[in-house]
């Protein structure tokens, strides 16, 4: 088996780009019926996010990853949303999402574990 180290990384920045990019929307969702799709620079950010995402999912791969190993990483995508909503917006994180994320990383660290051989 290949090392997967770049591959994961790789994949974190996606999902940490993958994040952002949904904040983007939401901030651009706010200004929808205000602003043409055209100029609304938070809805344009996002698909641009979304674009990057794709290229370092296929980077990702392109450097040996396996899809069972890395593709659950993407999962912190939520991980990272719940930050970026609670630094930027202060919005509260409570005991039952710190249990979901605990949760979130328990998961991708079941799915992903594979037995050295």
């Amino acid at each position: 088996m290949k090392d997967q180290t770049v591959p994961i990384l790789i994949i974190l920045v996606a999902a940490i780009l993958g994040a952002c990019a949904q904040y983007f929307f939401k901030m651009g969702s706010l200004k929808i019926m205000e602003i043409p799709i055209y100029k609304n620079w938070y809805f344009l950010s996002g698909l641009v996010a979304f674009f990057w995402v794709l290229v370092l999912m296929t980077l990702s791969f392109r450097f040996g990853g396996i899809m069972m190993i890395v593709y659950p990483a993407y999962g912190t995508t939520y991980i990272w949303s719940l930050l970026i909503s609670h630094y930027v917006e202060k919005t509260p994180v409570n005991v039952v999402q710190v249990a979901g994320i605990l949760c979130i990383i328990m998961g991708i660290g079941m799915v992903s574990y594979q037995k050295q051989s």
